[in-house]
């Protein structure tokens, strides 16, 4: 078993359960009491401490359990108390660090995101907030070679914690509104996708007034029968718009497994998402926070850094990955240039004010607030964004790399582009871009833009086309794939297929 196969960035993922063909497990208990114990020998060598308390919480997903035993039984092994919060999300057991009554030394979260039911993962908290790249492989390193941490007397207890987690959510929607019931009058559905988003009914919207009925999806299943949870995903984000219009909704809001992305649907049906949930955030922190930095991932559009300028801040789009947009923002504000939203398109945001740790349930925490102002003041979350310049087509391909060293010969298709897009007539290499090669092009080659990246843990080349007329992307698809046809070993059959 290599152990280092299980690293994803800064997180822990494998497959736990059996039942896709050609996916065997590799997340084993005995993997998963191995991890455990690296776990503990990291955070016993860096809290320099002997007395560790650690707090553990999962996602629905089937295989959570025994995951949760085996990391939990480990931990306890090597001489640290645990608590089992069971059914959590992600951005609680980050908080459970930072919370008076709680302050645990560090904690872990089980889980996967969005990805299919087979599939478990680990997420490693401390007070710092989510553990970096090379904590990861120092974690999987020691639990590969075996290193233990000399200490005994390890405990473990259950716990509670998401009932003080979504209390600090209720209650900071009261200070911001000065009313203990602030959403009442409002219907407001949520669809959690079977994940453990379903708290924020019960524990947040309903001891806030709100009318929750049509909510769906809410209890916990970790097979996923009605669709996957996740904000980016298609067949979620027509669920959540079907339950808004049936329901003549004031609001609908949509969580991914872990409740640590977001995404949302306003009363007219219309999504909240991608693009337009950065414009609408940022247009309130704008109010908040003058001239501040919006930090976001590299396929952001054009129209997004004109509204984000419009409203007088300043648009930084930097690489994709949640952690790479929030390390770039935590590295402006140390700088000295005030940056308070680090967030992706996938619906990961992180906030200045809020540890800058990426939390769904804290977004919709702040369309909340400015969704009961709205109805004091006279407008409504639709007119926050009634500014916002959207293209007319949008696209993306994912053009496989037929190669065991994907990134050597990904970067070069990456560096041949770029140096070809400088001669082409009509195209325009984007400025202060930061990952692989963007162009915008002029209204007789496709009046729009393309972001060609190579992918941050997968043999892929990404292509991101938006074009501000009708018929544009075709354009834009049809010069690239000239130039994409001199490349054998990339399967871009997608792109010609559409540019034809």
């Amino acid at each position: 078993m290599d152990y280092k196969k299980l690293q994803n960035g800064s997180d822990i993922r494998g497959v736990a359960l059996e039942g896709i063909e050609g996916q065997h497990v590799n997340l084993t208990e005995q993997v998963c009491r191995d991890i455990g114990r690296g776990f503990a020998v990291w955070l016993y060598k860096k809290a320099g401490k002997k007395d560790l308390r650690v707090a553990v919480g999962r996602d629905s997903r089937l295989s959570g359990k025994t995951l949760c035993d085996a990391i939990c039984s480990a931990m306890v092994e090597q001489g640290i108390s645990v608590t089992d919060f069971g059914m959590a999300s992600t951005p609680a057991m980050f908080m459970s660090t930072v919370t008076e009554g709680y302050l645990f030394d560090g904690s872990v979260m089980i889980t996967a995101s969005h990805l299919p039911f087979n599939r478990n993962g680990f997420k490693f908290f401390t007070a710092n907030g989510g553990l970096e790249k090379e904590d990861i492989k120092q974690i999987l390193a020691y639990a590969e070679n075996g290193d233990k941490t000399g200490l005994t007397c390890g405990s473990l207890v259950s716990g509670e914690f998401m009932d003080t987690y979504s209390k600090i959510l209720a209650d900071k929607i009261r200070k911001a509104t000065g009313e203990d019931q602030p959403l009442k009058g409002f219907r407001i559905v949520v669809d959690a996708g079977n994940g453990a988003g379903g708290f924020y009914v019960d524990k947040v919207l309903k001891p806030l007034g709100a009318n929750t009925d049509g909510s769906r999806y809410l209890e916990p299943d970790g097979s996923f029968p009605n669709h996957i949870p996740n904000p980016e995903n298609k067949e979620a984000m027509e669920s959540i718009t079907e339950a808004v219009k049936q329901n003549n909704a004031d609001l609908g809001i949509i969580f991914d497994t872990d409740v640590d992305r977001a995404g949302a649907v306003l009363s007219d049906g219309s999504e909240l998402n991608r693009n337009r949930i950065i414009a609408m955030l940022s247009a309130i922190l704008l109010r908040e926070h003058p001239n501040t930095t919006i930090v976001t991932d590299s396929i952001t559009s054009t129209g997004l850094a004109e509204f984000i300028k419009e409203k007088g801040g300043i648009h930084h789009r930097f690489k994709r990955g949640y952690r790479n947009v929030i390390n770039e923002s935590i590295r402006l504000n140390n700088l000295g240039q005030d940056s308070q939203l680090a967030i992706e398109t996938s619906g990961h945001g992180a906030f200045k004010e809020n540890y800058f740790l990426d939390d769904g349930a804290y977004i919709v925490t702040k369309l909340l607030i400015e969704l009961a102002r709205g109805k004091k003041q006279g407008y409504t979350l639709g007119s926050l964004i009634d500014s916002l310049s959207e293209p007319e087509e949008s696209v993306e391909f994912r053009m496989n790399i037929a190669l065991e060293d994907f990134k050597e010969y990904g970067l070069k298709v990456i560096e041949d582009l770029n140096a070809y897009a400088q001669n082409k007539e009509g195209w325009s290499l984007a400025p202060d871009n930061f990952e692989g090669v963007r162009v915008n092009l002029d209204d007789k080659h496709g009046n729009g833009w393309f972001l060609l990246r190579l992918s941050l843990h997968d043999p892929l080349l990404p292509l991101n086309i938006e074009s501000n007329e009708v018929g544009g992307a075709k354009k834009i698809a049809k010069e690239l794939a000239g130039f994409i046809d001199n490349y054998d070993k990339l399967d871009a059959t997608s792109l010609k297929d559409f540019a034809k």
